[in-house]
Order: C-alpha cells, then sequence, then structure tokens
C-alpha cells in the first residue's frame, strides 16, 4: 500500500477504514467500479465524481467515512490556517439555515493542539458566511448538517467534506448491540478478509448481536449497506434536483447490480436474551439467518466446505469463560473440514489451543489491536 498522497483533481475521495481493512475496501471499491482506486495507510483514495462518492456511501461495507478534498492549503500558522479555510467558498454547501461541526487532527508542523485548529478553520468558515450573507450558521457537535475533517501534516492542511454524515458503520439494523460487539463494518471486512464467498455454509457460533452473520446475509442477498440510513450530503445545501436525480441513479444502479446469491447462513448462542435481540436486528436488516441456542460445548460437525467466523468473548472486553478455550479446541477437531476464522486480541491463542493457524491477520477492532487467525480445512 502507498502512503503518497495523491493530487486531489486526480483523486478528490478518500473512504477512510480501519487499521488492517484497507485492502480488502480497495478491492470492494473497485468490484463496484469505482476509479483510481489506490490503498493507503487508513483508507483509500478514489477518484471520479459525487455519484461515485454517494456509491461508496450506499454499497460499501468495510468504509467508515466517505471524504471529499475541497481545499489543500499552507498551515504555518493561525493567520495562514485562517487564509487558507477562508480560499474555499463554503456557500456552496453551507448556509445560516444549516449546522456546521468539524474535526481537526495534527500529525506535525508548528501548529499542534487540534482543537485550536479546528476552532480557528471553524471561525474562518463562519466569518466568510457572515460577511457574504449576513447570517452564519450554527455549530453543532453532534449531528451538523455539514460535517468537515481538517487534516494538518508538515504544515499542509487539508480540508474535507464528509459525504456519510455519521460514521457508515452505522446501517439502522442494530439497536440491540448486545456486550461486547463488532461494529458492522469491521464484521464485513473479517468475512471478506476469511475469503468467504456467498453461496457457501457459513456458521457464527457465539453470534452474541449477530453482526457477524447479518453482514454475510446482506452482502450474499445483495442488500447496500447503507439502504436503511439517511448520508451527510443529503442535508447539504447543493443536494438539489440535480444532486437527487444522481442519488436516484445510484440507489437505482445498486438495485440493477444486486444479484442475489442463495446462502445458508446460521448462527448459535448459549444466552436466549442475547439471541431474541440478534433475531430483532435480522429482521430490521431484512435479511434470513438461522438461528439456534446452543453452547460451543455442544456444536456438531459443519457440512464439508463450510466457513465459522466467530468473535469470542476474550478479556479486554468481556470476562472470558474458564472452560472456553477447552471447547473451542474440541470445535477445531470437529471442524477439520471447514475454515474457522477467529478475531481475538490474544495474541497467544494459537498456543492456548496448541494448534498453529494457516493465517494471520493484524486490524484494530476501535484502538484496540487484534488479530484474526484462520484454520484452512485439513
Amino acid at each position: 500500500m502507498s502512503d503518497e498522497r495523491p493530487n486531489i483533481e486526480d483523486r478528490p475521495f478518500f473512504a477512510t477504514a480501519a487499521k488492517g481493512t484497507e485492502g480488502a475496501l480497495r478491492d470492494e471499491l473497485r468490484d463496484m467500479r469505482v476509479a483510481k482506486v489506490r490503498a493507503t495507510r487508513g483508507g483509500v483514495y478514489f477518484g471520479g465524481d459525487a455519484g461515485h462518492a454517494m456509491r461508496a456511501c450506499l454499497r460499501s461495507r468495510i468504509a467508515s467515512r466517505v471524504l471529499c478534498a475541497v481545499g489543500e492549503f499552507p498551515a504555518r500558522d493561525a493567520d495562514t490556517l485562517y487564509e487558507g479555510v477562508s480560499s474555499v467558498d463554503w456557500s456552496q454547501w453551507i448556509g445560516a439555515e444549516r449546522t456546521v461541526g468539524i474535526s481537526a487532527t495534527v500529525k506535525s508542523g508548528d501548529l499542534t493542539h487540534s482543537g485550536y485548529v479546528a476552532q480557528r478553520a471553524k471561525d474562518a468558515i463562519v466569518d466568510q458566511l457572515r460577511d457574504r450573507e449576513g447570517d452564519r450558521p450554527d455549530v453543532e457537535r453532534s449531528d451538523p448538517d455539514v460535517r468537515l475533517a481538517l487534516h494538518i501534516d508538515n504544515n499542509v492542511a487539508r480540508i474535507f467534506l464528509d459525504y456519510s454524515g455519521a460514521p457508515l458503520s452505522r446501517r439502522g439494523y442494530r439497536t440491540d448491540a448486545g456486550t461486547a460487539p463488532l461494529r458492522e463494518n469491521l464484521a464485513a471486512a473479517m468475512v471478506r478478509l476469511s475469503g468467504y464467498t456467498p453461496g457457501a455454509f457459513l456458521l457464527d457460533p457465539m453470534c452474541g448481536s449477530g453482526t457477524i452473520a447479518i453482514e454475510a446475509a446482506q452482502w450474499a442477498a445483495g442488500v447496500p449497506a447503507g439502504g436503511k440510513r439517511r448520508f451527510g450530503f443529503e442535508r447539504w445545501r447543493n443536494f438539489d434536483d440535480t444532486a437527487k436525480e444522481a442519488w436516484r441513479t445510484e440507489c437505482e444502479r445498486a438495485e440493477r447490480f444486486a444479484e442475489p446469491v442463495e446462502s445458508e447462513i446460521f448462527a448459535s448462542d448459549r444466552d436466549n436474551a442475547v439471541l431474541a435481540g440478534a433475531r430483532a436486528n435480522t429482521e430490521r436488516a431484512g435479511v434470513s439467518v438461522g438461528y439456534a441456542h446452543l453452547d460451543l460445548k455442544d456444536l456438531d460437525p459443519a457440512p464439508p466446505g463450510s466457513w465459522i467466523i466467530t468473535n469470542p468473548p476474550y478479556g479486554v472486553r468481556m470476562e472470558r469463560d474458564r472452560d472456553w478455550v477447552k471447547y473451542f479446541r474440541r470445535a477445531l477437531d470437529l471442524l477439520r473440514d471447514s475454515t474457522v476464522v477467529v478475531i481475538t486480541p490474544d495474541r497467544d491463542l494459537p498456543h492456548m489451543l496448541k494448534i498453529k493457524p494457516d493465517r494471520e491477520h493484524t486490524l484494530f477492532n476501535g484502538n484496540i489491536e487484534c488479530r484474526t487467525f484462520t484454520w484452512d480445512p485439513c
């Protein structure tokens, strides 16, 4: 993966992703026929127009946000930062009738305080709009109409419009999250990185809120990841009739390219209350998953060629069941004809199980460094 920063006219968009999932996101965007895709640390740059950004918002299962670079300028000090932000015509997207929120990160340079950087950028935006239109937008931190991201690296600032609004991991189906759930986009990345393809038998034997099974089922059914939510760009000032037509086109295209694949997807858990929440989430997601009340120790062999993908309890997030390792080791013996994938922060899990994985991949669940361990069929 390249760390080179492309020209914003060539690749104006950046889809962010959890660390370790950038390659999966790159491949997913290519499958969507998004142009000029290139992975780097923290996400994927891509080209195209607003329609491509809308497509990524609607259909990407792995991206966290979709950003559009609208300005790049020197930011050696507060004054040059203010001048650079002021050079962008903000009236295209924001007016007094909208609210705005801005977050900032500073990697290196003379400006070091991200809070001050965000405040100074906000001042430049509202001052410009007040001077031009006689009124200024309100600042809203939690749910603004227009969300902006500012990044400074080596005294160069880049400012982005956030097409997503709320994080793309918030699909809208999971109101019953349960204890220690995976974010939806991380679960989707885990399924894709495992090598699973729709049509194969898939089981999550410790399903919790059902997220892994639901993400696999939606992928197989061709359900757009963002089909049950609104996006940030729908609240911008320039979301006019032309933009709405482009959005309708992308929604129709998503339906045309959806190719449902009949798949057997199942999930189980030992907690009936947890299963009730998972079933409710699945119904809201509009897919079919078979659920069973089953303890790991009672797991039966799966059909040959199956995929077993799971997020077991682990010490940082939940109290570990003392017998978990013993039962999971037994499950591995039973599932020799299946691909078994586990996500965990416990690097010594293979040692505890006394069986070496065939593959290992590092990725982050929030700020927790995890591994996916994969055991291929014997």
